[in-house]
């Protein structure tokens, strides 16, 4: 395994479903942990200026996982349209790496 096979998993919800969400993603081992925190979400929905509290998870996985991750997420997810941004991870500590590896089913 390389650095380059890991990624982060950004991706927005309402306060109250985000601890439900990184639970189902880490109890299935999609991820192998997700970081929650409070944001202000400032966007346009249906035409509509929308500034919202809302949590930031921060979902750590392997490159592999990603479209699974991305599936799950939107089955489980309440909003029509959920954010989610992957980013590669192109460096870290190699025994967190390994660690992500090791929580992770798949590839």
């Amino acid at each position: 395994m390389t650095q380059n096979d890991f990624v982060v998993i950004l991706s927005t919800s309402p306060c109250d479903e985000a601890e439900r969400i990184a639970e189902r993603l880490v109890d299935e081992h999609l991820a192998a942990c997700v970081n929650i925190t409070e944001v202000r979400s400032i966007f346009h929905w249906e035409g509509e200026l929308c500034n919202e509290k809302e949590s930031l998870m921060v979902i750590k996985t392997k490159r592999a996982m990603v479209e699974t991750v991305i599936s799950r997420i939107k089955e489980i997810h309440p909003y029509e349209i959920p954010e989610i941004i992957v980013l590669p991870i192109t460096g870290g500590y190699d025994a967190y790496l390994s660690w992500i590896s090791n929580e992770v089913d798949g590839a």
